[in-house]
């Protein structure tokens, strides 16, 4: 679709060059398979390589890993290529921390000269957009060079990248399963290697699910922490911006590069984390899903390896439980997130000048539509008066702990087709409970929380494990992060269908 041809140079000097961290491992602790963005950005200031290799080595990994993983719905390259090729003629040092580092933006939002498509059938004919939000200027202030635009499900509906107009995006771990959702896209490029990290967004658990199936690293901030983004579409704001990574210090970056600062920050500025802390925290422990469902059981083993890892480092760990009736929250974050269906229903009809069917929406966002229609007057904002003050309760649930430790999802990644829009809504329903019941609470609360790739199945798929803090905590979870990547590497890690 747009993936055009060109001659690419071959980006010898990246493959041959080691990394600064392959350089001088710890004892006994594997080296990376690939630079992480700090690595190539320092590179390429350094001038051991050309931001135009660089930016030509993930182009020609792009289009050679495409037809494997439908990881991108957009291409950029001539732009990207023009935009590294600029860049080296720049006299002096680039400027940004990751200047000259490819770089995906996801479907949902715009970017200048690129059409935003929302994974929608629906929105096939939308022109290359004009204008684009003030958190994606950051991108571009921070020097990284887009090539293109990530898939993801209709409106990131949906825990899995497997739109119905576009097709599906599959797991480098392995193709028959699920790169997670709705930052599939990303998550599946950047765990191929084909850039280093990407930007991904989270309504219900959409940085972190993709995170936690493609073995990457996924930190969901606060919301209102991050420069502002395109306008929310509900009652109550959910969707938050950030990205998936291999390594910690590339999420921590770009954090400090696009958080809100000035007048209106919500919280006092995180800044630039590097390390880990040194206070020993206090954890809560979770198993069961909000409903009360089991996780199967290498989900289990995952999470409770984990917690030993978490005691062997020094923090103190005890059981916890949801702060929240399970059911009646699910039925209240429901409605919300039909709500949105239905403005994005009501759109579409509004510019077809017809009501739109399976033809131009997938079924799921109808089902979820209709959803909206049987409710009684009132009864969205009766689940908006609930789901705030679920997220007080979230709040208070941290007078006792400073983190709480759970599964992300209820099973290892899950095969492409299980939790598609197609499956008939009951089953799908019932599917989706077992699967997504970690993750939602803390969009409500407004909370950060992170996928941390910290367990392999027997399989071998990525399972991640969740953290998460009180809302304006996220230097406590990357001083976090980064000590668990220190105990336990993962970015050795290399999936079967990777560059």
């Amino acid at each position: 679709m747009m993936f055009s041809r060109r001659g690419l140079m071959a980006a010898a000097a990246i493959a041959a060059a080691p990394s600064a961290v392959q350089a001088k491992p710890k004892a006994a602790s594997p080296a990376p398979w690939g630079p992480d963005a700090v690595e190539l950005a320092g590179r390429i200031r350094r001038k051991e390589v050309s931001a135009l290799e660089v930016t030509e080595k993930a182009v020609r990994d792009a289009e050679a890993l495409q037809d494997r993983l439908g990881a991108l719905v957009t291409s950029d390259f001539d732009r990207a290529i023009d935009k590294a090729r600029r860049l080296d003629q720049t006299p002096g040092q680039p400027a940004g921390p990751f200047a000259g580092v490819p770089f995906l933006v996801k479907d949902l939002d715009d970017y200048v000269g690129l059409p935003t498509r929302y994974g929608s059938r629906a929105m096939l004919r939308n022109p290359p957009a004009k204008t684009q939000d003030g958190y994606v200027d950051a991108f571009d202030r921070a020097g990284l060079i887009v090539i293109g635009k990530s898939a993801t499900p209709e409106y990131g509906f949906l825990p899995t990248t497997e739109p119905v107009g576009f097709g599906p995006t599959r797991n480098p771990w392995n193709l028959a399963h699920s790169s997670g959702g709705s930052s599939g896209g990303a998550a599946a490029a950047v765990a191929a290697g084909i850039t280093p990290f990407a930007h991904a967004s989270d309504g219900g658990g959409s940085i972190r699910i993709p995170a936690s199936n493609c073995g990457l690293f996924g930190l969901k901030p606060s919301r209102g922490r991050m420069i502002l983004g395109r306008p929310p579409s509900r009652a109550l704001d959910l969707s938050v911006y950030h990205c998936v990574s291999h390594s910690v210090r590339d999420s921590a970056t770009l954090f400090a590069a696009t958080e809100r600062g000035g007048g209106d920050a919500v919280f006092p500025a995180v800044g630039l984390t590097t390390r880990p802390g040194k206070r020993r925290l206090r954890v809560g422990l979770l198993t069961d899903t909000m409903l009360g469902g089991k996780p199967d059981p290498e989900v289990r083993e995952a999470v409770e390896t984990a917690a030993k890892l978490m005691q062997s480092l020094g923090h103190k760990v005890e059981p916890t439980a949801w702060p929240v009736n399970g059911a009646a929250f699910g039925q209240d974050f429901l409605a919300l997130w039909a709500s949105g269906a239905a403005d994005l229903v009501a759109r579409v009809a509004k510019a077809a000048g017809r009501q739109p069917d399976g033809t131009m929406l997938d079924p799921f966002t109808l089902a979820m539509a209709d959803l909206v229609n049987q409710m009684p007057a009132g009864g969205l904002e009766k689940a908006v008066a609930n789901l705030n003050a679920a997220g007080r309760a979230y709040d208070g649930w941290f007078a006792r702990y400073d983190v709480i430790l759970s599964p992300v999802l209820g099973t290892p990644p899950a095969p492409l087709g299980w939790v598609a829009p197609t499956v008939d809504i009951p089953a799908l329903t019932e599917r989706l409970n077992a699967y997504v019941g970690y993750t939602t609470l803390h969009n409500v609360a407004g909370a950060p929380s992170m996928s941390v790739p910290l367990h392999w199945t027997k399989a071998g798929l990525p399972v991640g494990v969740q953290f998460a803090g009180r809302a304006g905590a996220e230097k406590t979870l990357l001083e976090l992060a980064f000590e668990l990547e220190a105990a336990q590497p993962w970015a050795w890690r290399k999936p079967p269908v990777s560059v």
